[in-house]
This record gives structure tokens, C-alpha cells and sequence, in this order.
């Protein structure tokens, strides 16, 4: 009896142990995923405000980790801070153009705004209203749900994973409704296929079909060429000259790099506002410039209202509970003043890689526009924010710091492990 007893008692501890390791875990677990938002796993690569020491080492980075061309401003206070150009063949400036990717979505997403300020477009209106030429397919979910705020956030339910590869030079393009209908140049591995395959909850689901859908809306509504819409409604009043859609003069474009240093495809686009804007970085200074105010000039510079911009800094779409997407833009981090450091990303094949990014509370921007490394600029796009805010964004979390948070997380976990072994042998 007094060994059952004994038995019963060590089998209680034993238990209360292995409870407690879990709960060190999970609290472990949660240290880890706020330091590594936080930074604290992560050196500052300049000091703060230095914004010559933090283009030296963008520099340095560049010089290890490029065969290509780069691009870069840094903006302070909504003015332009610094710069810097390289290219490892035909030398770049401020007035090269650059096709950067996704970035173009964000310039989209204003051209849908202009639509919605001008009352031509209901942001909570099915989009199938806007649409004559093509409409969703039929699913297992209301297409109704499909929204134009939901389009822009991504968070429409849309699963098509679009990434779009492009198409040579030789190929002739197709057609809006051919790409909507089997777009035929999807990144392997993804479904390209444009229909609702799960439900609208506010999660984040990446869609480069749903700015497709977007460029149609602005094509039906307007009744122009998604092109002439957008340099006529948003480049021109915001002085952007010579960016452009399609057709970029070849005297002023950018050579395109693959990540050995060779020269690449110039792929073109049927989904040029998901994938294809041509601009320069002295054009997408305007761009940022247009969103801070300024003596004389409020933000949006009469393109948005400084209300529009505000809804659009504001979150839309989630993971894992955090803000993730307003509505045409990035939610990188929290910058401090009630707001966001907001901005795109983008990559298209084989390496090109360019971001923009701002916050809009203090003025301080990035931009950078390269080819020759498919994540270079990416990378010091995450550089900066950390620089500027302190944060670290999810998307440097995923693509720069798994291993080395993993690496935290599992040294933290096998002292607790031990601990408790010590503990159930004692």
C-alpha cells in the first residue's frame, strides 16, 4: 500500500514536470516569435539616422551579393537623403527605368482609388458589377464575396497563388480575358487558376489574379486603356513622366540580369498592374514625396484625398492575427505614431527584386530598383525598416531569419528539456 501509494506520488510529480516543461515551452515560444519582431535577435546595421552609414553597407551588400544593377534613394523628412547607383554593365541613374514586379500593385491599387473617389466604383460592391468582358467562375463559395476592398487587400478569398512568369519577347500576349480565363505563364506550382477557393475571413491570401481583375475593372470603368487611364489619372499630376506600363523607352530602360551576372529575358506582361510598371526611382521619389505633407501640399497632391491615404494604410487583411495588407499596400510594422511603414515588394523572373517603402507619419522612405539577385533588395528593404522602426516585418521573419530564430528557439527549448529530465530523475 505504501508502495502504491509512492508510485502514485512520483507519477503526479512526473507529470506536473512534463506539464510545466510544456508551458515553459509554449511561454519560450512566445519570447522567441516577440524577439524576433522586436529585433532582438538582429544587430542594427547603422546607427540610427545615419543615413551615409546605412548606404555604405547597402553598398558593401550590393558588392558581395549582386552581378546586376542597382538603384537606391533614401528619403528623410520627405526629401531626398541620399542615393546611390551601380550596375555591372550599362551604367543606371535616377532616370533609369526599372520593371518593378509587384511594386506595381501599389500604383494600381491608386488608379482603383481615383475610381472610388470619383464615386465610379463602391469599395464593398461585388466586383462582378464593374465586369462585362469576363466574370469569376462558378465555386463552392458566394462570388459575391468578391469585393473591390477585398481585391486590393487580398483577402477576397482568391487562390490562385498568382506570381506571374511573363512572356518572351517573341510571344504574342494575351489577351485580359485569356490570362483571367487560363493564364498560361503561372509560376510553377501555383493554380493560376482566378476563382474564390476559400472563404472571405480577412486572411491574407496572395493574389497577383486579383489586381488582373483590378486592371479589367479600370479598363470597363473608365473606358480606357488601363495604361492611358493611369498616366492620365495618377502619373501625370504626380510629375511620374516617364513611367509606364507598357512600351518603356529603350534608351532610359534598365538591362534586366539574371543572378549569375548574365544578361536576361526582358519578359512583358497581359497582368502589367500586378507585375509590369516600368519606372525610376526619381519618379517613385515623386511617388512617395505625394504621400507625406509639405509645405503648401497636403498628402495624395489632389491624385487621393489625405483620407483615401489614410484608409488605405489601414488593416484589411491578417496573419496570424497581425495586420499584414491595407488596401494596395504593406503593412510592414507599427511605426510609433498611431500609423504603419507601409510599401511593396516585388520580384519577377529571374532576378529582379525591388521595394518602396515609407512612413508616411515622419517622412522617411526607401526605395530600391534592382536586377542580378532574386531577394538583394528585399533584404535591405528589411534592413531599413529594423533601422528605421526598431520592427522587424514578417516577411524579412520568413525569408532572412527562420534559421537563425529557429536556431534561438531550440537551444531555449533543450535547456528546458534537460531541466526537466534533471527534475523527473531527481
Amino acid at each position: 500500500m505504501v508502495f502504491g501509494n509512492g508510485r502514485n506520488d512520483w507519477m503526479k510529480r512526473v507529470l506536473g514536470i512534463i506539464l510545466a516543461v510544456m508551458v515553459a515551452l509554449g511561454l519560450w515560444a512566445m519570447v522567441v516569435a516577440v524577439g524576433a519582431r522586436e529585433g532582438w535577435w538582429r544587430p542594427m546595421v547603422a546607427e540610427r539616422g545615419d543615413a551615409e552609414a546605412f548606404l555604405l553597407w547597402a553598398e558593401g551588400r550590393y558588392a558581395a551579393e549582386s552581378e546586376g544593377n542597382m538603384a537606391i534613394v533614401l528619403l528623410e523628412g520627405g526629401q531626398t537623403s541620399g542615393s546611390w547607383f551601380a550596375s555591372h554593365g550599362r551604367p543606371v541613374n535616377a532616370e533609369s527605368l526599372f520593371q518593378v514586379a509587384s511594386v506595381s500593385k501599389w500604383l494600381t491599387a491608386w488608379g482603383v482609388m481615383t475610381l472610388v473617389e470619383d464615386g465610379r466604383v463602391d469599395l464593398d460592391a461585388p466586383v462582378s458589377r464593374y465586369l462585362t468582358r469576363w466574370q469569376l467562375p462558378e465555386s463552392a463559395f458566394d462570388n459575391d464575396q468578391v469585393t473591390v476592398r477585398r481585391l486590393l487587400s487580398h483577402s477576397a478569398g482568391l487562390t490562385d497563388g498568382l506570381g506571374f512568369l511573363g512572356f518572351g519577347p517573341d510571344v504574342d500576349l494575351p489577351s485580359i480575358v485569356d490570362e483571367l480565363t487560363d493564364p498560361v505563364d503561372a509560376y510553377p506550382g501555383r493554380s493560376g487558376v482566378v476563382r474564390v477557393g476559400a472563404r472571405a475571413d480577412g486572411t491574407w491570401r496572395y493574389s497577383g489574379g486579383g489586381y488582373l481583375v483590378l486592371q479589367l475593372v479600370i479598363e470597363e470603368v473608365s473606358g480606357e486603356a488601363f495604361n492611358d487611364y493611369m498616366r492620365r489619372a495618377v502619373f501625370a499630376p504626380l510629375g511620374m513622366s516617364a513611367s509606364t506600363f507598357v512600351d518603356p523607352d529603350p534608351e532610359h530602360l534598365a538591362e534586366i540580369y539574371a543572378a549569375d551576372g548574365s544578361e536576361a529575358v526582358h519578359y512583358r506582361f497581359t497582368a502589367t498592374g500586378a507585375a509590369s510598371l516600368y519606372t525610376s526611382v526619381a519618379d517613385m521619389t515623386r511617388f512617395l514625396e505625394a504621400q507625406v505633407a509639405a509645405p503648401g501640399a497636403v498628402p495624395g497632391r489632389g491624385v487621393l484625398s489625405p483620407e483615401t491615404l489614410a484608409a488605405m494604410a489601414a488593416p484589411e487583411a491578417f496573419v496570424y492575427s497581425l495586420p499584414v495588407w491595407g488596401l494596395g499596400e504593406s503593412l510592414y510594422a507599427p511605426n510609433g505614431a498611431g500609423g504603419f511603414v507601409i510599401g511593396h515588394d516585388g520580384s519577377n523572373f529571374p532576378a529582379i527584386n525591388t521595394t518602396a517603402r515609407l512612413d508616411p507619419a515622419k517622412g522617411n522612405g526607401l526605395i530600391v530598383l534592382s536586377s542580378g539577385n532574386a531577394t538583394l533588395a528585399s533584404e535591405i528593404g528589411g534592413e531599413w525598416l529594423h533601422w528605421q522602426t526598431g520592427k522587424v516585418g514578417l516577411d524579412t521573419i520568413v525569408l532572412f531569419d527562420l534559421r537563425r530564430i529557429l536556431i534561438v528557439f531550440a537551444s531555449g527549448a533543450l535547456v528546458i528539456i534537460v531541466g526537466g529530465v534533471v527534475l523527473v530523475r531527481r
